[in-house]
């Protein structure tokens, strides 16, 4: 899911996504990102230890759908996620959107529609584009196990890759 919907910011937004509640756009933007500051510390925390920590959906989500509503630029989308911590990888599961559709429980939430996955899409080749961050594109349309086989290795060679190097903030 794209929040922790155990906080009081996440249920809000789990109420968003059900349809059950009305938020203005700024408001959801910038409510997403409070929802990934709250776990700042204990991110920091996992990873003084030594703990890998893997998240389903970061910034780069929240960015990528709000900038495809329309009337909103990539830069005021990015603001208020500058300095979360940088993450050393990020995986880009690449899949049509027709494909998308064709999976189970697609469009019981907000956002899933075709047209809209569409622009989301572009605003994700948009950031893609940022060389400093270590962008890699998997073929989600593969088998889980072939896919998990993927992930698993480029995960491995990442953390191999990376392990003395100071944690960095993200978009400073």
């Amino acid at each position: 899911s794209p929040a922790d919907r155990s906080t009081e910011i996440g249920q809000l937004i789990s109420s968003y996504l059900g349809r059950e509640k009305e938020l203005e756009d700024h408001t959801i933007h910038l409510l997403f990102s409070a929802n990934r500051w709250e776990h700042v510390p204990t991110i920091k925390e996992k990873l003084q230890q030594g703990i890998t920590v893997v998240v389903d959906r970061y910034a780069f989500s929240g960015v990528a759908f709000t900038s495809a509503k329309g009337n909103f630029c990539l830069d005021w989308c990015k603001q208020p996620d500058v300095g979360l911590p940088k993450p050393d990888l990020i995986l880009f599961l690449q899949l049509s959107p027709e494909a998308a559709a064709e999976r189970g429980n697609f469009g019981h939430e907000r956002y899933e529609t075709s047209s809209f996955q569409e622009k989301v899409l572009q605003s994700f080749y948009c950031l893609m584009e940022d060389k400093s961050l270590n962008w890699r594109t998997v073929d989600a349309s593969k088998s889980i196990e072939d896919l998990h086989r993927e992930i698993k290795s480029i995960a491995k060679e990442t953390m191999q890759e990376v392990q003395n190097q100071p944690l960095g903030e993200l978009w400073k």
